[in-house]
């Protein structure tokens, strides 16, 4: 029982920074309830370890317990995040390139000195066991005062607690090891019930109104971003030029638009679903036909190439390259690579439509920590940039730059789809769609990276840019007006908007297609007779 009380008081002290100072700021005006706070959540950990305090099961649950708190430590002190069950989530379907950036130097001593050598002190130190019966009456005695002194401390001050729970939201979600393990526990009882999830068809009726009015095959290339935030867009209004070559090419900039989630397992799914923000979950994604099966329902080809994490089961039922696999050293090094490994075939790809057909490019973008790896040395606009996974050995302003550097490139790759679609414009009829996954935190109230969840999530991580380009041929044969598009585009938009505005580039008309959704619906007239007829002569 003394080690149980032992290790709770160290979990609480070393692996819980970050949970003591936001509750210091957010009861700093209530001294008194602050101090009952601590005392509270102190001898309710008390009592949950020395439940376990039981012969062969002490040692391991205690071990467990600190090390669990002690790595999750690490991510919330350092970065700020939230481990919740969507977090988790992220973890589990992660690449073994991309957790590598996470794995450092610091964290790997920072879990030997915090975590592996208390343990081995747990190993080390003799523990006496009493009898079984004596046993559980001297745990009872410390569990039952500690629960009393916690509904002590909750209860006193309940209003106080009450007032700042609905103001910070965040309150409870930092505390270590309860809240990572209960989230790790919930996702693994999902992930079990998602085995059984038995796919419903959707939009079967799905099918074209109409061929194209020039007689060419309709493209639309959606490029899907990667941790692309808007506030870093020169074409929102950011003061640094981010965005030369975009604006180059005339592109519309949808400024106010936010995402489904703040991490790619949940936005991108639930961009591809007909699910709004509002509407979706995780199960309901898997149980139905998402937008590429649709559009597949419709006779249009469509085709999924990845430099990312995966498709999160939007792909699964399409034709999929992971490009990362090929290895290309022009492009790639230690399993992961440049975006422009998604430019490389695109022209062969192009050259060879003969159908309508949809082509998604699923960028790594802006992905942290390491952004200095998603651009080569020709983009280090912005210096000195942060050359290192590390944040904390770096200045806010060079972890800036990087992060910059990366939408500079971004806007390269962007620019380059734009001009394969040119290069073919007298073959094919094209648009070309980008849509950030998500944001991204830069160290904004402490914050860094992304996956807050939703509801306390920060703009910085919410507002994700949807960029549209139009070739003129496309806009006339589908009745676009691009001028009403650009005057429309301040307007707040969202994830919601994506599912049905690819349906009607694609003009796709089904029960499930919502025209109040559609971006271009109400910038849509019918194409000019004169016109059509010109193109088919």
């Amino acid at each position: 029982m003394t080690l149980s009380v032992l290790t709770a008081i160290y979990i609480l002290v070393v692996a819980n920074h970050t949970f003591w100072t936001r509750a210091f700021g957010y009861l700093s005006s209530a001294p008194v309830a602050f101090a009952a706070f601590v005392i509270g959540i102190s001898t309710l950990t008390i009592a949950a370890l020395t439940t376990f305090s039981v012969k062969y099961l002490t040692k391991p649950t205690l071990i467990f317990f600190l090390m669990v708190a002690v790595v999750s430590s690490w991510f919330t002190d350092q970065f700020g995040v939230i481990i919740d069950k969507e977090m988790i989530r992220n973890a589990a379907v992660t690449t073994q390139a991309e957790s590598a950036h996470l794995i450092t130097l610091s964290f790997l001593l920072h879990i030997l000195l915090a975590g592996v050598l208390p343990s081995l002190f747990i190993i080390w130190v003799r523990v006496v066991h009493k009898p079984f019966l004596k046993k559980f009456v001297w745990n009872m005695a410390v569990i039952v005062p500690c629960l009393g002194i916690t509904m002590a401390a909750g209860l006193g001050f309940s209003q106080t607690y009450a007032s700042v729970g609905r103001l910070h939201k965040d309150l409870m979600l930092t505390l270590n090891p309860f809240v990572p393990i209960g989230s790790a526990a919930r996702f693994a009882f999902a992930s079990e019930d998602d085995r059984y999830i038995v796919r419903r068809p959707l939009g079967t009726d799905a099918h074209q109104r109409t061929a194209s009015a020039n007689g060419k095959p309709r493209v639309t290339i959606i490029v899907a971003g990667e941790t692309g935030r808007a506030q870093n867009f020169s074409l929102g209004g950011y003061p640094r030029e981010t965005n030369p070559e975009m604006k180059a090419r005339g592109v519309i900039y949808y400024k106010n638009s936010t995402s489904c989630g703040t991490s790619t397992a949940v936005s991108l799914p639930c961009m591809y679903s007909v699910y709004t923000r509002a509407d979706y979950t995780h199960r309901k994604g898997l149980e139905t036909d998402n937008l590429t099966d649709i559009l597949g329902h419709a006779k249009v080809d469509v085709e999924w190439w990845d430099n990312d994490t995966g498709s999160y089961g939007v792909a699964n039922r399409i034709p999929y390259r992971f490009l990362p696999d090929a290895a290309d050293p022009r492009f790639c090094t230690d399993g992961e690579c440049l975006d422009t490994v998604l430019l490389d075939k695109l022209g062969d790809w192009l050259s060879n439509v003969k159908s309508d057909s949809v082509l998604v490019l699923h960028q790594l973008g802006s992905h942290g920590p390491a952004y200095y790896r998603r651009y080569p040395d020709d983009f280090r606009r912005f210096t000195p940039d942060c050359r290192t996974p590390e944040f904390g050995a770096c200045k806010p302003e060079e972890v800036v730059n990087a992060y910059d550097n990366t939408i500079l490139f971004t806007d390269h790759v962007v620019a380059k789809v734009i001009d394969n679609l040119k290069k073919h414009q007298d073959k094919i009829s094209a648009s070309m769609l980008y849509v950030s996954d998500h944001g991204e935190s830069l160290g904004e109230n402490g914050l860094y990276l992304h996956g807050a969840p939703y509801i306390i999530a920060p703009a910085e991580q919410t507002r994700a840019p949807i960029i549209v380009w139009l070739s003129p041929d496309f806009s006339v044969a589908s009745g676009i007006d691009t001028a009403c598009l650009a005057a429309s585009a301040a307007n707040p938009v969202s994830h919601d908007n994506f599912f049905h505005s690819v349906l009607g580039l694609m003009d796709v008309e089904t029960s499930v297609y919502d025209a109040k959704l559609d971006l271009f619906s109400a910038c849509r007239k019918v194409p000019d007779k004169a016109v059509q007829a010109s193109f088919k002569g």
